[in-house]
């Protein structure tokens, strides 16, 4: 922000003075700020100053007055003035040829102008340039953010960066897929991205004067050239980045300012998007949630409602509900730290799932629609009557595999139901999958996949355990056993699970339980004694397994 020296000279207290120096040079010199300099120079005057002096210090000694222009002129300075008519008469020919050298304006100024009045208009006039610059960039800054709120993005705000400053600039999310180019070279930033090969490094921006006050960038040099990075941040989190390279010119304060305003306009962007998305999102869950819990009429306007969402309820779907858990240290960890780090570390978390569960049903082709409901995923994929079983192992599969590499700690529970031909069943495939859910773990450790079709004997066991004879057998077969296993830790009731599975194969239950085989038999001869059966005999065993199974069952 500043004027043109050709501005200044047009200034009413600039009439009297006299220009030493080419006129062209007006026209390419920029004031920021004026002052009344005197030797010696030192450190006082800044790049783009315009320097008053009556050469007071240098009376009589051309050499002093030469030294005195070449520390201004190093110093940075756009114009000079020298007050003529008490200390100076005559500015020596060898000062006027060197401000020519370097592009100096230099002025005779006579001594009746007071400098106090010089530097009033100059500074009334830059002040007043630099509200009229704040005012342009002002509305800049809200023509980008209504570029947002009137429904356009990332293109029309990269456009207008362009349009006002001529600085080629790209707009990348945080995952640096390129959402708006302005004639930023793509094959920058496919280097940086590593999608093409080529090498670049990073090193620092040293216009400190920016950096003083504004978000600091971050700059690459490649073979072919440089650019500069912004990051766009909401809330401490990136959102994406913000690529731009040098236009016509070095940057001037405004053009910094007009990109700081993009990036806070992509921020606004992209917070606007995560709403929607998530919104979306909700909506989406709320909807399958709505299916799988209540047991209502597939109509044709609830279909319709699915297919704005994105989902086809007319094609055949095995639901699959699983339970997500994660080692104790890890949750007793992120708990303990803050619970609003606990429930954005479940957000993260269901993100990666949905994100693999999307990815696998890619790979096998077949639609998927997902609901998440306080640690539990809800899950309808596309499967054949035929095949349903194959397609779902498949499936996790390819989930389980992807999130153990991605989460650690974490292990999911299956229950898979497929009701009927699969179509238009969600409420009785959910509740299917549950109950398949709640027996895998009542026989097994978590981390299981249970089918509903191969709980027939437990709902049927269950069904029995309703009989008050029933139960009354079953405790009296079992008393003694329960409670020597109580007292004792002996596992016996374990231990007969396991030699039932083995179909009464003592080498393998002994291998599958780490015991050695005379200990186990010792535990089966306990068991017999315990509960007055033969394990040996048919009627007897399968009294004891009836009975074991059921109470496992009931025991909850």
């Amino acid at each position: 922000m500043g004027l043109l020296m050709s501005d200044i000279m047009e200034l009413p207290v600039m009439e009297k003075s006299t220009l030493l120096t080419p006129s062209s040079l007006l026209h390419r010199q920029m004031v920021e700020w004026i002052s009344v300099i005197e030797t010696p120079v030192e450190d006082f005057v800044k790049q783009k100053e315009f320097v008053l002096s009556t050469g007071m210090g240098c009376s009589n000694d051309p050499k002093c007055l030469e030294q005195y222009t070449r520390d201004v002129i190093d110093s940075g300075a756009s114009a000079i003035g020298f007050a003529t008519g008490r200390y100076i008469f005559t500015i020596p020919d060898t000062i006027v040829e060197e401000c020519k050298r370097n592009g100096v304006v230099l002025l005779e100024v006579p001594w009746e102008v007071r400098f106090g009045d010089i530097m009033q208009e100059v500074l009334q006039a830059i002040s007043e340039e630099k509200r009229e610059e704040q005012r342009f960039v002002e509305h800049i800054r809200q023509e980008m953010v209504d570029c947002v709120l009137n429904g356009e993005g990332l293109k029309e705000i990269s456009s207008l960066v362009y349009e006002h400053t001529s600085i080629p600039v790209a707009i990348s999310d945080k995952d640096r897929n390129v959402r708006a180019n302005h004639y930023f070279d793509r094959k920058m930033i496919d280097i940086l991205n590593q999608n093409e090969a080529g090498a670049y490094r990073s090193v620092p921006f040293t216009q400190t004067s920016y950096l003083e006050h504004h978000y600091p960038i971050e700059k690459y040099e490649f073979d072919s050239g440089e650019c500069y990075q912004l990051t766009i941040l909401s809330n401490h989190k990136k959102q994406g980045y913000l690529l731009f390279k040098e236009g016509k010119g070095a940057f001037s304060a405004s053009d910094l300012t007009i990109l700081e305003h993009a990036v806070t306009a992509s921020a606004l962007f992209f917070v606007k998007e995560n709403a929607i998305e998530m919104t979306e999102i909700r909506l989406r869950d709320n909807f399958l949630l709505d299916l799988a819990r209540e047991n209502k009429e597939i109509s044709d306007g609830l279909m319709e409602k699915g297919h704005l969402l994105g989902y086809n309820l007319e094609k055949p779907y095995v639901c699959i509900a699983g339970d997500i858990q994660f080692s104790k240290e890890i949750q007793t960890h992120v708990t303990s730290i803050d619970s609003n780090v606990a429930s954005s570390s479940m957000h993260s978390r269901n993100y990666y799932v949905q994100s693999e569960i999307q990815h696998a049903a890619d790979q096998i082709k077949r639609e998927r629609m997902t609901a998440f409901e306080d640690g539990r995923v809800i899950i309808f994929l596309e499967a054949d009557k035929e095949s349903y079983m194959e397609t779902t192992h498949q499936f996790l599969d390819l989930v389980e595999r992807r999130l153990h590499e991605l989460l650690a700690g974490i292990t999911v529970s299956w229950g898979i139901s497929f009701h009927g031909d699969g179509i238009k069943a969600f409420y009785e495939s959910y509740q299917e999958a549950v109950t398949a859910l709640r027996f895998g773990y009542r026989r097994e450790e978590a981390g299981f996949r249970t089918f509903f079709a191969d709980t027939k004997v437990n709902r049927l066991l269950l069904s029995i355990s309703k009989n008050e004879e029933v139960v009354d057998l079953v405790t009296y077969t079992l008393k003694d056993l329960i409670e020597y296993d109580e007292k004792r830790q002996a596992d016996l009731l374990h231990t007969f699970m396991v030699y039932n599975k083995y179909n009464s194969n003592v080498s393998q239950t002994a291998r599958a339980m780490n015991l050695h085989r005379q200990s186990l038999l010792h535990r089966l001869r306990n068991i017999e004694r315990l509960t007055g059966l033969s394990l040996l005999e048919a009627d007897d065993f399968f009294l004891l397994e009836l009975s074991v199974r059921m109470w496992m069952l009931i025991k909850e």
